[in-house]
């Protein structure tokens, strides 16, 4: 089971959402639609990405990395270095 098992529906809604708000976006290239309405949408979508980015990522340490770390060895440092680098790219994105 995936930390995030439980929440799969609500992801998938919000991912729905944000699709939704990508073809919009689409549309609005297609009708030629003022710059800075676009920039205005693509800066909303790029927040809800990272609404869900850090929901799963907060399942994935309390799930994944939690679990891991009990067990310890081995696999809890892989855990935590998988982790850690997921949060970097976050941060660079």
């Amino acid at each position: 089971m995936r930390g995030y098992t439980e929440s799969k529906e609500g992801h998938q809604r919000r991912l729905r959402r944000i699709e939704g708000q990508i073809r919009g976006l689409q549309r609005m290239i297609d009708n030629d639609e003022y710059c800075i309405d676009i920039l205005t949408q693509i800066s909303a979508a790029t927040r809800a990405l990272q609404a869900v980015s850090l929901s799963l990522l907060d399942e994935h340490l309390q799930h994944c990395v939690s679990a891991a770390i009990s067990e310890g060895g081995a696999e809890a440092d892989a855990k935590i270095r998988e982790a850690t680098d997921a949060i970097a790219r976050l941060v660079r994105s």
